[in-house]
């Protein structure tokens, strides 16, 4: 989480040097150094929220993969299959079985 938040941060910081180069302005003028805290919070806020939305995506794809499987599992079992191994228990490719 920390990762994500540092660099969306320095994109924040990257995005005000960039801002200041293309207006062909110092970077490091006394008038204008408060942006720099600001950009930088602007993107580390971003990328909190980015991995908030990463977390309830990642929790939602588990709990469809487990509906899946277990759905699966009840599919063979009323089918009457003894072969229990082509349902497979969660890999990576448990949807193209």
């Amino acid at each position: 989480m920390v990762h994500k938040i540092l660099f969306w941060s320095g994109f924040g910081l990257a995005v005000r040097f960039w801002q200041l180069g293309i207006e062909m302005r110092p970077f490091f003028n006394k008038e204008s150094l408060w942006a720099y805290p600001v950009f930088a919070a602007a993107g580390g806020s971003f990328g909190y929220w980015l991995t908030g939305v990463e977390n309830r995506q990642m929790k939602i794809l588990a709990d469809r993969r487990n509906r899946l499987l277990e759905k699966r599992k009840r599919r063979a079992e009323r089918e009457g299959t003894a072969d229990m191994e082509k349902v497979e228990e969660g890999g990576i490719l448990a949807s193209t079985s």
